[in-house]
């Protein structure tokens, strides 16, 4: 009797110390609001972490200086995301991280958000070609 107490004790002993000793799952979770949009629009894509991380890099890269929708498409499909649904990766990721943008993109002011284009009026060759405030 005293034998089996000593090896249950020992058992649970080193149970506790394996649970204890685990590294966790992952330190960061992966937001399944945005890559179940992904598969309700029939994307695929293959670890969840890392297309996370791409959808998130998506608006930050919509206002860098000489971007457009077509160079985030490229970059987009250039992380893994097959090319034909580069376009609506883009537009889920805008959706679920930056929903402002879609509206801005939309209605043509995303460019008002760029404060510092307005020393463009000192540019010859601006006035006449229909471009407000030139």
């Amino acid at each position: 009797m005293i034998k089996a107490k000593r090896t249950l004790t020992a058992t649970l002993v080193g149970v506790a110390a394996a649970l204890s000793l685990a590294a966790p799952a992952s330190a960061e979770p992966v937001d399944t609001t945005f890559l179940n949009a992904l598969n309700d629009a029939g994307i695929g894509y293959g670890d969840a972490a890392s297309t996370e991380k791409l959808g998130q890099s998506v608006c930050p890269m919509l206002v860098e200086p000489g971007k457009n929708l077509a160079s985030v498409y490229s970059t987009v499909s250039n992380n893994g995301i097959n090319p034909d649904v580069a376009a609506f990766f883009t537009g889920i990721a805008i959706s679920a991280y930056c929903p402002s943008m879609m509206t801005r993109i939309g209605n043509g002011t995303i460019l008002e958000g760029l404060n510092g284009l307005g020393g463009l009026n000192g540019l010859g060759g601006l006035n006449g070609l229909g471009i407000p405030g030139f």
